[in-house]
This record gives structure tokens, sequence and C-alpha cells, in this order.
């Protein structure tokens, strides 16, 4: 039996990884396959190159060589962790998926729309996530949550308009893709949000 795999998106400080992880505790307290992983950074390798992308450097980092770095660290998390998973019956959850690429690399960043979805593609073997969350929050609100909880990594460090075209990608995403997309409010309560996503989940009979 096939898996399910869940994405969750959003932009910094847009508490994804905290809903990533209760909808894992969640699905394990109920006795489910499931496995929980990161973008960049969910197999050995990807964790050298999610070290290489978010330290700060003074070294001049050409956008092209970080949507490289991100579609190789996809690669082997495909080969590696994702696909193994599903086809074995697992639900995976992932902290980052494709759309971030899009979003950071391609409505951030400004390259090319068209190369980062074909990228995308070919790292990924054309797969896509079942369902993706959107916790979508106010820029500003995002970033000073970051700040009262660590220091800014090499990306978080980008000025406010580089947040601003994010968050806007990111919705721009949603739009185009309603069917997988689902927005969800990141200043409702952590509890509201997950109760939100078990219902969309239900609803959409990917959770019995």
């Amino acid at each position: 039996m096939k898996g399910i795999f869940i994405t969750f998106e959003g932009i910094e400080g847009a508490g994804k990884s905290t809903q990533a992880k209760k909808l894992y505790e969640f699905l394990k307290s109920k006795d489910h396959k499931v496995l929980l992983t990161r973008e960049p950074g969910g197999t050995k390798t990807g964790k050298k190159i999610r070290e290489i992308l978010l330290t700060p450097t003074d070294e001049i980092f050409p956008p092209f060589a970080e949507l490289f770095l991100y579609e190789a660290d996809r690669s082997f998390h495909i080969e590696n962790v994702i696909k193994p998973n599903i086809n074995s019956g697992f639900i995976v959850i992932c902290d980052r998926f494709i759309d971030s690429t899009l979003a950071y690399q391609g409505y951030a960043r400004g390259l090319d729309i068209k190369i980062v979805k074909q990228l995308n593609n070919l790292a990924t073997g054309g797969l896509k996530p079942d369902i993706t969350f959107l916790i979508d929050i106010p820029v500003e609100e995002g970033l000073k949550r970051i700040k009262e909880k660590r220091g800014f990594d090499r990306i978080e460090q980008e000025d406010l308009e580089f947040h601003k075209r994010l968050r806007e990608g990111f919705l721009h995403i949603a739009k185009e893709e309603k069917d997988r997309v689902v927005i969800l409010n990141g200043l409702k309560s952590e509890k509201q949000i997950f109760n939100q996503i078990l219902k969309v989940l239900k609803e959409k009979s990917i959770l019995k």
C-alpha cells in the first residue's frame, strides 16, 4: 500500500515546524506508520548541505549556487528517505519541500520560475505532496518570533523586501494549486491551527 506525503510550508517564523512535529506525534500516538523529515538536511549528506546553505559567509553566494544546492539536497532526500518510505506505506511529513524552493529562489531571489520548476521536477522525479499546509503570517511577526528565540541564519538575514516577496510567492503558489495547498492563519493559537489541520485531512479523506 502506497503511503501519504504531507508537507508544511511558510515564511520564517510561521510555525510550520511546530505543526509538522505535532502532526507526527499525533499520528504516531494513533499507531500510524509515520516519518517526520525536513529540507534541507533530511539525509546525512543533506545535513552537510544545510550547513553550507544556512551558515553566514563573507563570500558572495550566487542565487544559482543556492538553488543547485537545494536541489542536490532534495535529490538525496527523495532517493534515500521520501520515496522508500512512501513506497513502504508510511505517512511522510516533510518540513519544507518544492514550494520553498519556488518561493525563495524563484519569487524572492528573482530566478526564472520555469527553470526552478524544471529543476524541482528533475530532483523529485515528478513527485508532489498529496497535501501541503501553508501557514501564513505577516512578515514582521515571523521575523519578530525568530529574533526572540535565536539569532538569524544566512537567509533569515535578508532584508524586509526579500521576506515580503517570499510571502507573496507562497501565496501565489497556493492560488495556482488550490487543490493541493491549504492556507492556514498562523496568528491563531497552536491548538486552533492543529485542529484545522486535522479537520482538513479528514475532509479530504487523507486520514480516516
